[in-house]
């Protein structure tokens, strides 16, 4: 089969890579324009613009594929080229455009949408932070018919990936990215023998895994460690989770929960030391924090950071 390929971060360059491995034709890429980045803000093409280009697949950036959006001409013309190039199926992962009606209808065999999540368990754009902050015990990857609603479309694969205890979500991210490309292929494989059927999703026990924001970073010491724990995991590498100590934001990368005593106040550090590492007290419970970041400084293990940051007896707002 001919696969029209659309996504654009690292996740669905794994995707991309592991059809392009199995011998699929890919006449045609979509991903997002090339944004600025870094310090000098300079433009920079998406993991799947840059694989794609490195494989001499041709490449589209439409900034826009909605008819009767901001840019309707852009949009024209997306559609035409996706009706100019000879394809039986589109694959969609993590593309970041909302493809509307006019162009699910276009590939011949429909579109198919590799999920990081158990659907419906968590719909949206942020499902394997969320799987972590609720403290889920598995996630996995759905492969899934698209239809207008958000992840909403009939299942066509699903595998089941334990979380553990150290999971971050970069950690988890790369398990399943590499279990997304397999099993695309798996899937188109068995589109081609005819041999793919589809479970319409349940309603019941569907959330919305929405965007990460900044503003979620800042911890509640008063909330329970254990979850102030998963929010450390879940908010790795972004944004990062981040604790306010005497006016100075202090990110915390890496933590373990720990049974203590109520007699602390939340926010208040317990121990602060080679041997205990930074020991902060919550609403039940208390946080180990083993890797640190000041403003400007590199993650440290906590023995190195608390040698140019003293925070015994310091309190976190």
């Amino acid at each position: 089969m001919k696969i029209i390929f659309a996504g654009t971060p690292e996740f669905a360059a794994v995707a991309l890579a592991a059809l392009h491995a199995a011998g699929f034709e890919i006449p045609l890429v979509l991903t997002q324009p090339d944004r600025p980045a870094g310090r000098g803000m300079q433009l920079h093409a998406s993991a799947v613009k840059q694989f794609a280009l490195a494989h001499n697949i041709p490449v589209a950036q439409p900034v826009s594929l909605k008819l009767d959006g901001k840019y309707p001409e852009v949009a024209q013309e997306a559609h035409a080229l996706l009706r100019a190039t000879p394809h039986d199926v589109m694959v969609v992962a993590a593309y970041g455009l909302i493809l509307p009606q006019s162009v699910l209808d276009i590939p011949p065999r429909g579109c198919l949408n590799i999920h990081a999540s158990l659907l419906p368990r968590w719909r949206g754009a942020a499902p394997i932070h969320r799987a972590i902050e609720a403290g889920d015990a598995e996630t996995g990857v759905t492969i899934m018919q698209m239809e207008l609603g958000l992840d909403t479309g009939p299942m066509l694969l699903m595998q089941r990936l334990p979380i553990t205890a150290d999971d971050t979500t970069a950690s988890l991210h790369d398990k399943l990215a590499k279990l997304g490309g397999e099993m695309i292929v798996d899937a188109l494989r068995k589109l081609e023998r005819g041999e793919l059927s589809a479970t319409p999703q349940p309603e019941a026990g569907a959330n919305y895994a929405a965007k990460i924001s900044r503003e979620e970073a800042t911890l509640d010491f008063r909330q329970p460690a254990q979850e102030l724990g998963c929010k450390v995991r879940a908010f790795n590498p972004f944004p990062g989770a981040m604790g306010v100590c005497n006016g100075t934001p202090v990110k915390f990368w890496q933590a373990e929960v720990l049974e203590s005593s109520n007699q602390w106040q939340a926010g208040q550090v317990i121990s602060a030391n080679a041997h205990d590492g930074v020991v902060i007290a919550c609403g039940k419970g208390a946080l180990r924090v083993t890797e640190l970041q000041k403003p400007g400084g590199k993650r440290l293990p906590a023995v190195e950071f608390i040698k140019g940051f003293p925070l015994e007896g310091a309190c976190f707002d």
